[in-house]
């Protein structure tokens, strides 16, 4: 306030001294008052969000979720009941000319973890195991070419794939941003209706929709029994705007138990560097990358999928020298019958705690 090196003359009757007095007053109460409102105002501050945080936004039908036993009740806190030393992989066997082999034993196979032999805990074929499918959809502006052929066959897999009370799938559509299209249901027709409602336009964040996919939807399936974990990708695999990395994303399907399953929509017939990226994913996690050309070779990859999904074997073993120090542990599967092939992702990150 300007008044304390101000100078003022003497006030030269008893009626301008009080106006002076009063001015003096009005002053140091406004003074007093700033001082003590101001702690009250910056509490009310509240930090900002990370953002470089991905997200996954919702559509208005997406929390329109079917209710399952597993979920009645749940809460914010995730009840794990999964042995911490515990690594359970997916596998196919093939012959020799690529066909499924389905009658194996776990007498049939041999498993290594950092070139160990492991205790194993858990053996089956994945026929009986519910399972949990993720499918997500690249809607940016470079796959406007086929979207409306890949949409129809999506909905077409989906239908054949689950199984009304035993299998659930969502649909994620994902550009710059990652959206939840259709939460967890057996509900064909609603998951029909979220796989028509996208449209194509905008950028690509494949890195973060699966990411996302993998942390918020697929490590916490709300199942108390084994479950088989899958997700279904239609993209060209070119990423411009994601907020994590390849391996980050990469990593959180492996912790998740995940298997990626990569159909292209690129339809240049060239090889791009989209291409190598939906094998990197592939591979990784055990899956398998799709590249067609013609539309009719698109319904042909979603059929090979099914058939995969319902050909596989599960083992569940405990390591020999499993630390959580984060290191990576290499994983072997091996036929006894040479002429039978085993496809399963390649290793895993210890935990760090």
């Amino acid at each position: 306030m300007h008044y304390i090196t101000r100078e003022y003359s003497v006030p030269r009757n008893a009626a301008e001294n009080a106006r002076f007095m009063k001015f003096l007053l009005l002053g140091f109460a406004a003074v007093l008052l700033l001082f003590f409102s101001a702690p009250e105002v910056s509490a009310q501050v509240q930090p900002l969000q990370d953002p470089t945080t991905p997200y996954l936004s919702s559509a208005a039908a997406a929390s329109e979720t079917d209710a399952y036993p597993e979920q009645a009740g749940s809460s914010s806190v995730m009840t794990i009941h999964k042995r911490v030393d515990e690594v359970s992989v997916v596998f196919t066997a093939t012959n020799g000319r690529g066909k499924f082999v389905r009658d194996l034993s776990q007498n049939d196979f041999r498993v290594l973890d950092n070139n160990q032999a492991p205790q194993i805990l858990d053996f089956r074929r994945e026929t009986d195991l519910p399972l949990r499918v993720g499918l997500l959809v690249d809607v940016s502006g470079s796959v406007r070419s086929r979207f409306s052929f890949e949409q129809n066959s999506a909905i077409s897999f989906l239908k054949q794939v689950v199984r009304a009370g035993a299998d659930r799938a969502f649909v994620i559509g994902f550009n710059s941003h990652s959206k939840l299209m259709k939460d967890f249901t057996d509900n064909d027709a609603a998951l029909s209706s979220a796989v028509y409602s996208l449209h194509a336009g905008g950028g690509t964040a494949l890195y973060d929709a699966i990411y996302l996919a993998c942390k918020e939807k697929l490590l916490r399936t709300g199942d108390e029994r084994p479950v088989r974990r899958a997700i279904i990708v239609l993209s060209d695999g070119e990423d411009n705007q994601s907020q994590v990395s390849l391996g980050t994303a990469i990593q959180m399907a492996q912790h998740a138990e995940v298997v990626i399953y990569a159909i292209s929509t690129d339809d240049s017939g060239l090889v791009m560097r989209g291409d190598g990226v939906l094998e990197q994913l592939a591979n990784a996690t055990g899956g398998r990358a799709f590249f067609p050309y013609k539309m009719s070779d698109i319904t042909k990859a979603f059929s090979s999928i099914e058939e995969e999904l319902r050909s596989q074997y599960s083992v569940a073993y405990k390591p020999a020298d499993l630390a959580a120090d984060g290191r990576y542990h290499s994983i072997e599967i091996i036929a006894v019958n040479k002429k039978v092939h085993v496809r399963a992702r390649p290793g895993y990150y210890a935990p760090t705690q």
